[in-house]
């Protein structure tokens, strides 16, 4: 059992819900919030991505795994390829 990822897991499920459902997008840093012209979809889309990687975060620290320790390097790049996407085709 790694704690470490089920603490990171739990702080990305704490943001999700607050990105995501409460849409707070002042917790963005880097996404240019000011100049996205649809501040929803961009508070549903970088949720819902904190979510799926909290819960595999999660997941992975309960399940043992020296394969486990890929998922950094998959959030890093996931995070990445989100901010790339929303500063070339979500800002006006």
């Amino acid at each position: 059992m790694n704690q470490h990822f089920i603490v990171i897991g739990l702080i990305l499920l704490i943001l999700g819900y607050l990105i995501g459902v409460k849409k707070q997008t002042w917790l963005l840093s880097g996404f240019n919030q000011q100049r996205v012209s649809d501040k929803d979809k961009l508070a549903k889309l970088v949720g819902v991505y904190n979510i799926v990687m909290g819960l595999l975060l999660i997941g992975g620290g309960f399940i043992n795994h020296p394969d486990a320790q890929i998922l950094f390097p998959i959030l890093l790049v996931g995070y990445v390829i989100l901010l790339g996407y929303v500063n070339i085709k979500m800002v006006k």
